[in-house]
């Protein structure tokens, strides 16, 4: 291969505040690392949506030419291939940590963080210049925790504590949205992702029967780059997370299969997992389950970019995918006195779900505002850094952003739905009984959701968001919420940067997505 090199585009690595250089990993230790390639050009595919899985590779996969320069780059630097996925476009590289150092122009340290010992690198990486425009990403080199679960516990536990203050049952909550009494998710598959923690069957097992759901839904784990089901043991851990995720997808939609796809919380984890689940062709999920995410400045734009095409190749397939929109309010946890948004919910590619404070009498809504707890938590939610305004939101009224430049950015989130901790959810996590909230839950309530409307139709919606925004779908099926601000925004008529379109009606979104759904098997 030519000797000359250029920069991967969008790979520049920062370091990571308050932590430190410690040293040199060593040279020998074996690492891998997934390589993300450009899409392949050739003719259109056919007119069917959502394409079928098996055609995807043919006409959206990597080109069958790149592979092969991607091939003699791992033999050239003395890296063995271990995995090739032409659908996903991945190709999954392992070797030493000196030929990775070689190979991409880095030099990996070890830094000393708050969280812990890491390896990591700085600035950007580089490759041959004959494969610059091949390959789209790297990731793996650098191992720092790049996402966070969108969950808060209530520290009241279960019951009342104050005026308006309650817990429910996801069933409670899907009755109170009015979800479709008559389905169960039968025949669809709801992919979750999760990148720590796990579950027990034994959990599973107890809470549903409690919720008198005979035989419990059909869970699988799925490893992903070496992470497994794993519970920790505490409640208060990654475990409540996932326990959270599946109890409220299988409560809601107990026919549907489960599957949770565990990957390492890396950029690398993070994507192969989402990749892995989106084009998985022995279960074929319909949607997809995110509650984990970071502010986007914490991402490269190498990251940005391959899961936002991740995402694009999800609408293609029909599969819809919801992702949480944070639980620090406007501000994403981040102290720099800035507004940010969180990835993946400001992705224009997937369904953002933002975070309200329910309350009910004698089963019937009473009252539904923005979440926000001040420094206990709000619904994330604002307007994009990085994403243009879709089209799907040109007529939705996003304002610019608030910070400097006044970015006309993607609007975060789409819908919401209950995420306030003092009005949330009853799990069991570690055979302990608590109650959950944050917009973690509503993720998987409205995947839930979506696997009743792809039941009932006997189809896919997929991408959802064109539909949601179109027409009088909102002002019919979804409650707008109206009060209530998230810190540097503030709710009101129509869309907002707290609440989105607002929370579902599930009967009538059942009767006024129809229409607009023209997908086929």
């Amino acid at each position: 291969m030519a000797d000359e090199r250029t920069a991967v585009r969008g790979s520049e690595r920062q370091q990571i505040p308050n932590s430190t250089a410690v040293g040199s990993p060593d040279p020998n230790q074996q690492i891998a690392v997934t390589l993300v390639l450009r899409r392949r050009a050739l003719k259109r595919p056919p007119r069917s949506r959502p394409v079928k899985r098996e055609e995807f590779e043919r006409y959206y996969g990597a080109d069958p030419a790149d592979v092969e320069l991607v091939e003699q780059f791992a033999e050239d630097n003395d890296l063995t291939v271990v995995e090739i996925a032409p659908a996903r476009r991945t190709v999954i590289l392992s070797g030493t940590i000196a030929n990775m150092n070689e190979a991409f122009g880095t030099q990996l340290r070890l830094f000393q963080a708050p969280e812990g010992v890491f390896r990591g690198r700085t600035g950007p990486l580089s490759l041959p210049t004959d494969l610059a425009d091949i390959v789209v990403g790297v990731f793996g080199l650098d191992e720092r925790a790049q996402s966070k679960a969108r969950l808060r516990r209530s520290v009241a536990g279960v019951g009342p504590k104050a005026a308006g203050d309650t817990s429910y049952t996801p069933i409670a909550v899907a009755k109170l949205y009015n979800y479709p009494a008559a389905a169960t998710g039968s025949g669809q598959t709801v992919a979750i992702i999760e990148l720590g923690g796990g579950y027990r069957n034994s959990d599973l097992t107890s809470y549903f029967t409690r919720l008198g759901i005979k035989p419990s839904p059909t869970v699988t784990a799925v490893s992903v780059d070496g992470a497994v089901n794993q519970p920790v043991g505490d409640p208060n851990s990654a475990d409540g997370e996932v326990l959270l995720d599946i109890e409220v997808v299988g409560a809601i939609a107990p026919k549907a299969r489960i599957a949770v796809y565990f990957g390492p919380n890396t950029d690398q984890g993070f994507l192969d997992a989402i990749t892995t689940a989106v084009h998985d062709n022995v279960r074929k999920p319909s949607v997809v389950s995110i509650s984990w995410g970071g502010p986007e400045s914490t991402w490269t734009a190498q990251a940005l970019a391959a899961y936002d095409q991740a995402f694009a190749d999800a609408t293609l397939l029909g599969v819809t995918i919801c992702c949480a929109s944070g639980d620090d309010g406007s501000s994403d946890g981040v102290t720099d006195g800035l507004a940010h948004v969180d990835f993946p919910a400001s992705s224009p590619h997937v369904l953002a779900c933002g975070g309200t404070r329910l309350e009910s009498s004698a089963g019937k809504i009473t009252k539904e505002v923005v979440w926000n707890e001040g420094a206990n938590g709000a619904s994330g939610g604002g307007v994009s850094e990085t994403f243009p305004l879709p089209a799907y939101q040109a007529s939705a009224k996003v304002p610019v952003s608030v910070n400097p430049g006044k970015f006309k950015g993607r609007g975060v989130p789409d819908i919401s739905g209950d995420a306030d901790p003092a009005t949330g959810y009853q799990v069991l996590v570690d055979g302990r009984n608590a109650v959950f909230g944050g917009t973690s839950c509503v993720a998987p309530l409205w995947a839930a959701l979506i696997a009743l409307l792809n039941q009932q139709y006997g189809k896919p919606l997929g991408f959802v968001n064109n539909a949601l925004y179109a027409g009088t779908v909102a002002a019919k099926a979804l409650h707008d919420i109206t009060s209530g601000n998230n810190g540097a925004y503030t709710a009101g008529p129509g869309w907002d940067p707290c609440t989105g379109l607002g929370s579902p009606n599930g009967q009538l979104l059942l009767t006024a997505l129809k229409p607009a759904s023209t997908a086929k098997h």
